[in-house]
């Protein structure tokens, strides 16, 4: 009896483990697709370090709910417009207006 119930216990720990061990994973993927994007940002726009951090932030939680809604199973309709305007919104909020112009063309493209 014992031994069924530390079984029972061991299986019940591996499973959350899984999904802790695949959160992480999440976690890091968006963590360098995040740097990687503000890096390319940084190069092109050339903001200072703090606003780099802002943009960092912003661009990473962008990259985790656009990472939620292709993992979804329904995703409401027009969810994807309204991370992008939060992301632009944000991205206005932390730049300057020309430097707002440079991120927009860096978008389009």
């Amino acid at each position: 009896m014992k031994k069924i119930i530390t079984l029972c216990l061991f299986v019940f720990a591996m499973f959350l483990g899984t999904d802790s061990v695949n959160a992480q994973s999440n976690k890091i993927e968006v963590n360098a697709k995040a740097a990687e994007k503000t890096e390319a940002l940084h190069k092109f726009i050339k903001f200072d370090d703090e606003q780099k951090e802002k943009v960092y932030l912003a661009v990473q939680e962008y990259t985790q709910a656009t990472l939620d809604l292709e993992k979804a199973e329904v995703v409401k309709e027009g969810a994807v417009e309204k991370i992008k305007l939060l992301l632009e919104g944000k991205m206005k909020a932390i730049l300057t207006e020309e430097q707002f112009e440079r991120y927009q063309s860096f978008q389009e493209e």
